[in-house]
């Protein structure tokens, strides 16, 4: 039978492999399906582009009424100077402005000028100054340079070509291109930007009177389609930041010296890191077009020119002006459109790197996608010869599912991309090569029922369940199929499972009883019972405690450790906080648990594990009025749990509102405590990291105040978790927390500084509409004036506040103890001054 070895399952398993990877390598089949699963992807995804960008586009309507393309630049500047006065807080101008426009009757002028300047008094008075008028109204050029200097904020593309370089530069760049070269780090066998050669760049008065010029420059790919944009062009040895890098560091108000490019790593724009490819590229995401609206509306030139659009309504906008007339030039395809105009494509890819919605393609990517390819090859030789038919297309289809499902998740939420489709084809192929070979060869036998194997399952299972062993029983009796009979011993075994607390594996058995017979007994309850349970008890989800009820009567409430969980206060960062009872003492205490094999990946957990109760024991060495008492830790089924003091009231946030404040010197001596706690904290060695009105309780009838979450946030410190969770809010967090520094004290001092502030004014002194301007801001830019919001507060208050927020951590408050000193002596003053004022009255 040696000879028929070829006609095997797993054999013609192997076929397909060797023809499928030649036909990988040899065609770019494979690589254009990769393509359209990202094209398809990407449309499927719905993202909001930035509400800053405004588009301008020179149409049809627009030639209709100006006249034939191009137009003079005196209409150009008109437009700028509409915009500037509008208060449009950047123009991006899509125009080459690469030649000289000279009007053919200024040589004509020039010399009447001159004639004039050599004998004035042959010719009437006042003709000198009106010949000046006509020089300058025909002098477009200086016109349009005059109006791009005034505006301050104008940005103008230059042309480069793609290609390699030899030699020196054949052509020398004009100053206000060399003034935007940006600098280099890392190593540049990490990878370097594409190469540019003939550059062309605007004249040089409009050139010059421009904020900055930079070259606008982008590559299809072989389909036709732009999926990459470059950050960064290597013009020999100069290195310069490409049209869309200039417009998103204009628009965060980042200077030049603060453009960075790391070799085949990323670029940083200030405070921004964007991680690109080798060729310093990004996948930014096309906006696709919804209910027939596309992205960017588009206004028309000329509506903007004649004031049918009040240019008021670019105020603090980001307005490109570009041509979008059919015919009048190229267009470009995109992921999710064809044939948009470039200025339409420059506004998306500008929002997404504002919006950061950037993907990413790692360099191990394609490596990735080999062994997923190796993989299915495996199943494809080794397992799905051994499955009969029915399991085997459910088992491909899983896989698939699971193929294309990750695909999309990772560029939906993790904004990543995997090729994922040639394991995909792969599988696919396969399949129904196997399925065409046994369909025709071997499929021709009957499925065998065998009631002795059954019977053999059935009296196995009695008798381990009778053992005590029920994982064992419940994986031989669920093999047997269902019928009266059956359905009673599978109850039984439930109600085992249920006597040892075990609430999710009873849930199993009855969702396999329920399959086969949803009216049987009680089922429908006891399955909704259980379910509740195995949530509360084991993933901390359940809405209240909750009983039980069984065949012997009421058992008793949800059991946590040696508490007993009463109802469900609400969800915290990690997990689910309950009211829980100590039935030994009878005291009521706040229950927060963290399921640790949902939060942290399995070779994490047990460091996880170890750091929970580490924290948990410094946080429960704190014995300070203002800081919540820890009673207890713990661990059952993977969840961990924390026991601390219950606290009436509620916590800061809701005072943290305009119209809500608290009294001034309430809030001040709200945050002196606060002061007080964190300064003995630190002395013990903990730093809070997550300060914020969420996590400061107070009960305002006896103005008590604790401090809670001390410790729980530096659990995931240096461990991962699954969810991606932030360690502390970014509107509180430090310039150095933000920076990824090693953070002490003072950093907590910069969050009560921030929320000191928002108690006092109802408002952040930082805000952003994203956030990489959020953490610029905080980083780099000072907070907003606290008297914009809230002009009563006293000058030496601002300046406590001031002290707090300061970005240099030796310039801030080095202790708590010296801000709640600080604070404590202006308590002090205003009780004085209101004692004398009552006084006074009296």
């Amino acid at each position: 039978m040696k000879h028929k070895s070829w006609r095997s399952d797993w054999a013609i398993g192997a076929i397909v492999v060797v023809l499928f990877s030649l036909l990988w390598q040899a065609t770019p089949l494979i690589r254009n399906l990769e393509s359209k699963a990202y094209d398809w992807a990407m449309s499927a995804i719905t993202r909001d582009p930035s509400p800053r960008i405004a588009v301008i586009g020179i149409d049809q309507t627009s030639l209709d009424n100006i006249g034939r393309w191009p137009w003079s630049r005196d209409v150009h500047a008109k437009l700028i100077d509409q915009l500037k006065a509008g208060g449009a807080a950047q123009i991006i101008s899509m125009i080459f402005f690469t030649e000289a426009e000279r009007d053919r009757g200024l040589d004509y002028l020039e010399r009447l000028q001159q004639q004039v300047l050599d004998n004035p008094a042959a010719y009437p008075e006042g003709f000198a100054q009106s010949l000046q008028q006509t020089l300058d109204a025909l002098q477009v050029d200086q016109q349009l340079a005059r109006s791009i200097a005034k505006a301050g904020n104008v940005l103008l593309p230059m042309m480069y070509s793609f290609g390699a370089q030899a030699g020196s530069p054949t052509t020398n760049l004009p100053e206000f291109v060399l003034k935007t070269e940006i600098d280099a780090t890392g190593d540049v066998g990490q990878g370097k930007p594409r190469s540019v050669i003939n550059p062309v760049s605007p004249i040089a008065p409009i050139g010059g009177a421009a904020k900055a010029v930079a070259p606008l420059s982008f590559d299809l790919d072989a389909d036709g389609v732009l999926r990459a944009v470059p950050l960064a062009l290597l013009y020999y040895d100069a290195i310069f930041p490409s049209f869309f890098t200039q417009a998103c560091a204009q628009a965060l108000n980042v200077p030049q010296s603060q453009i960075k490019l790391d070799f085949g790593r990323g670029l940083e724009i200030g405070a921004l890191h964007i991680p690109t490819s080798r060729e310093g590229q990004v996948l930014p995401h096309f906006y696709a077009s919804q209910q027939g609206q596309s992205a960017f509306s588009v206004d028309a030139f000329y509506d903007v020119l004649a004031g049918k659009i009040p240019a008021t309504k670019y105020r603090d906008k980001i307005v490109l002006v570009g041509v979008t007339a059919a015919g009048l030039g190229d267009t470009v395809n995109t992921p999710v459109e064809a044939s948009i105009s470039p200025v339409q494509m420059t506004a998306q890819v500008i929002s997404a790197l504002l919006e950061q919605h950037l993907y990413r393609s790692p360099m191990w990517a394609p490596w990735f996608g080999v062994a997923l390819v190796l993989l299915v090859a495996a199943y494809l030789i080794l397992i799905l010869p051994r499955l009969r038919a029915r399991a085997g297309a459910m088992s491909t289809t899983l896989i698939l599912a699971v193929l294309l499902v990750i695909h999309y998740a990772l560029m939906r939420w993790v904004m990543l991309w995997l090729p994922l489709m040639a394991p995909a084809c792969l599988l696919v192929l396969g399949h129904l090569a196997l399925t065409t070979k046994r369909f025709l060869l071997t499929e021709a036998k009957e499925e065998k029922s065998s009631a002795e194997s059954a019977e053999s399952n059935r009296m196995l299972g009695l008798a381990l369940q009778n053992q005590g062993q029920l994982d064992m029983a419940f994986d031989k009796l669920r093999r047997v199929p269902l019928d009266e009979g059956m359905m009673e011993v599978m109850y039984n075994l439930a109600l085992d499972f249920e006597r040892k607390r075990q609430f999710n594996k009873a849930e199993s058995v009855y969702r396999l009883m329920y399959a086969h017979d949803a009216k049987y007994r009680d089922l429908a309850e006891k399955m909704k019972s259980a379910k509740q349970i195995s949530e509360t008890v084991l993933l901390g989800g359940g809405q209240s405690g909750g009983t039980l009820i069984l065949d012997g009567g009421e058992v008793a409430k949800p059991m946590l450790g040696r508490y007993q969980l009463e109802k469900e206060l609400g969800k915290g960062a990690m997990g689910v906080v309950y009211l829980g009872k100590d039935p030994k003492i009878s005291r009521d205490v706040a229950i927060k648990t963290m399921s640790l094999s949902q939060e942290f990946d399995e070779d994490l957990i047990d460091q996880a594990r170890e750091r929970f109760f580490r924290e948990a024991e410094t946080a429960g060495r704190l014995n300070h009025p203002n800081i919540v008492t820890i009673f207890d830790a713990g661990e059952e089924h993977d969840l961990a749990y924390i026991a601390m003091e219950f606290l009436a009231g509620e916590d800061l946030t809701p005072y943290t509102k305009a119209g809500h404040l608290l009294p001034m010197l309430e809030a001040i001596t709200i945050v002196r405590q606060i002061a007080q706690a964190l300064d003995y904290a630190h002395q013990a060695g903990v730093v809070h990291r997550d300060i914020k009105p969420a996590n400061v309780m107070y009960d305002r009838k006896t103005k008590t105040m604790k401090v809670t979450d001390f410790g729980i946030a530096r659990i995931t410190d240096s461990s991962k978790t699954k969810t991606g969770m932030v360690l502390g809010t970014p509107s509180f967090m430090s310039p150095e927390q933000l920076a990824g520094k090693h953070i002490d004290g003072r950093s907590d001092l910069f969050s009560l500084g921030v929320m000191l502030y928002q108690m006092l004014t109802g408002y952040l002194p930082f805000v952003g509409n994203s956030m990489a301007e959020l953490m610029y801001r905080i980083t780099q830019q000072p907070p907003t004036d606290p008297r914009n919001y809230n002009p009563k507060i006293p000058s030496v208050l601002i300046k406590i506040m001031m002290k707090a927020l300061e970005k240099n951590v030796d310039e801030r408050f080095q202790s708590g103890a010296k801000m709640a000193a600080v604070l404590m002596k202006l308590e002090e003053a205003i009780k004085g001054a209101a004692h004398a004022k009552s006084v006074g009255r009296t």
